[in-house]
Order: C-alpha cells, then sequence, then structure tokens
C-alpha cells in the first residue's frame, strides 16, 4: 500500500502477544489508572519546579534558567507517547496512523536529543561558574545564554525533520511494530528490501556523531571541574550542591539511552514481552520524574521556595 494508506499496529504490550487479544479488565484498569497517575505527577513535578522558576525573580540566573528549559523539555517528552498509551489502554484498537506514528518518532527523537544537549550546556554553564569564576558573568550573558537555550532545542528539531523527511518517503512492507511507540530506526526497518535507506544512514551516523560529541565535551568539563573542586573547600562545596543533581541527571539519562538504542540493535527478542517493553520506555518513566525530584531537594534556592510555599499553605 502507499504510505498515506498504511496502518502502523503496535502490538506490544505488557502482556505477552499471544494474550494481547483478551487482556483482562481489571488488569487494564489498573494499568490505566497507575499510568494516568505516574503521568500527572510527572506533570505536577515539572511544572511546579517551571512556575517557581518563572515567578521567582531571585531565580532568573542561568542554572535555574536552563533547569527550566530542562524541565519543559520532560513535558515535551512524554507529551508524545503519555496520552496516546494511556487512549490505547481504553481502546479495543491498538493502532496509530502512518503519519502520526512519523510524529511520535520525531517527538522521541527530538526530546532525548534536546535533553542531551541541555545538560551539555549545564555542564558549561558548572564549569564557568567553578572554574572561571571571574569570567562567569561575562561569558554567561542573557544574550549568550538564549543562544545556548535555542541551539538546545532548534538543533534536534532541524536534525530530526530531515530524519522525519527521508523516512516518510520510503515505502514499507510491514506494518507490525514490536514497541509501545514509534522510532525511526524501528519504521525505516518496516521499508520494503528495494527501498534506498542510505541517506536515512548518512542522517543516522552525522546525529551520532554530533552528539556523541556532546557527550565528550561533558566529560571534558567534569575533568576540569573536578580537578578544580580538589583545590579548595569552596568549590568542593559548589560542585557537590550544583554538579551532583546535574550528574545525577546526566547518568540517569545517558544509561536509559544508551541501554534502549543497545537493545534495539542488537538485544535478544526472547526477553519476556514486559521486559521489552519496560527497556522501550524507561527513559520516558525514569528522568522526567528523577530529574525535578533531584533538583528541587538538592538545590536549596528551589527546596527553600518549595518548602516556604508549603509551610504557607499550612498557614
Amino acid at each position: 500500500g502507499q504510505n498515506n494508506e498504511l496502518v502502523i499496529v503496535i502490538t506490544a504490550t505488557l502482556k505477552e502477544k499471544t494474550e494481547f487479544e483478551s487482556p483482562s479488565v481489571l488488569l487494564l484498569v489498573a494499568l490505566f489508572t497507575l499510568t494516568l497517575l505516574y503521568y500527572c505527577m510527572i506533570l505536577f513535578f515539572n511544572l511546579t519546579i517551571i512556575m517557581i522558576i518563572i515567578l521567582d525573580k531571585n531565580l532568573h540566573e542561568p542554572m535555574y534558567i536552563l533547569l527550566c528549559s530542562f524541565c519543559i523539555n520532560g513535558l515535551y517528552g512524554t507529551a508524545g507517547f503519555y496520552p496516546k498509551f494511556i487512549f490505547d489502554l481504553l481502546s479495543s484498537s491498538h493502532v496509530i496512523s502512518y503519519e502520526a506514528c512519523l510524529v511520535q518518532a520525531f517527538v522521541m527523537y527530538s526530546f532525548a536529543c534536546s535533553d542531551l544537549s541541555i545538560l551539555a550546556v549545564m555542564a558549561y554553564d558548572r564549569y564557568l561558574a567553578i572554574c572561571r569564576p571571574l569570567h562567569y558573568h561575562s561569558f554567561m550573558s542573557k544574550s549568550r545564554l538564549s543562544k545556548m537555550v535555542c541551539f538546545s532545542w532548534i538543533t534536534p528539531l532541524c536534525i530530526f525533520s530531515i530524519n522525519v523527511a527521508l523516512t516518510s518517503r520510503l515505502r514499507l512492507c510491514s506494518t507490525s511494530i514490536q514497541k509501545l511507540l514509534c522510532v525511526n530506526w524501528i519504521i525505516v526497518r518496516l521499508a520494503c528490501p528495494d527501498a534506498n535507506t542510505i541517506p536515512n544512514n548518512i542522517i543516522a551516523y552525522f546525529t551520532i556523531f554530533l552528539y556523541v560529541s556532546h557527550g565528550l565535551f561533558v566529560i571534558w568539563t567534569y575533568m576540569h571541574l573536578i580537578i578544580t573542586s580538589v583545590r579548595s573547600k569552596d568549590d568542593r562545596v559548589k560542585f557537590m550542591q550544583t554538579c551532583v543533581p546535574h550528574l545525577a541527571s546526566l547518568t540517569t539519562f545517558v544509561a536509559t539511552i544508551v541501554f534502549d538504542l543497545m537493545y534495539m540493535r542488537f538485544g535478544s527478542t526472547d526477553l519476556p514481552q514486559s521486559l521489552q517493553n519496560f527497556i522501550s520506555i524507561e527513559f520516558l518513566l525514569i528522568p522526567p520524574v528523577l530529574n525535578p525530584l533531584i533538583y528541587g531537594f538538592k538545590l536549596s534556592k528551589i527546596r527553600h521556595r518549595i518548602l516556604g510555599f508549603v509551610h504557607v499553605q499550612r498557614k
């Protein structure tokens, strides 16, 4: 069939494929309730951090503005998955149109790469604050910060617009996705044997190179941060207060993304379907909740604002 007539059937579920046709109603209700509550938690935690930073002028500093951008990106990425998944739990027809599948793939990839870009800019911000404190305000001016935030958003959007455009021209010979969400690599694998996927591979390798370089840049900044921090007590305190949350977020993000990519390309299909599903969506489960919690508890200014608000509400 033609691309605009294709429907991608998502056969992956939290039950085995053979059980998918007649799942327990009780199980679906429980899963729907837990998923809806979890998504509400993601919205609440991230929106809380965003609103605190926006409303408090004392937090209009580079580190907090980048954190605000980080949380907004978390909302963007989860919005590309949870509403559709929650709707599927209530529907007997677990399908997605080809166009919607491409849009979801675009959102998933741009969300993940924007996260890495923002984390790289955060690392640069911490490097300047600790290693070059005298030049910090001249380097991290409002205009330069704006450019960095725009870079962390626009670059992934442009790259994956090209990626999805190249994928949309492919004629597909299969309509079954063994995954809970659409990703570009899986769609390309559905292409007919005679399809020309060379441009897709070129863009894919370019994207890998670009974001691996982001990772190397973060490693370089942390080498300097650690070397500088061990020299004085004040720098060690600043490192523990502001760099540990960033490092925790970075470690969580890289671990979930790399694990998913490695499994998607080289993993065994003999694993239980429920485990395969968890692996495929863990980057949408763990970081969106963990990141605002880490920053909310670790960064003293945000923690004090939250505790102050709770105290006022109690009174």
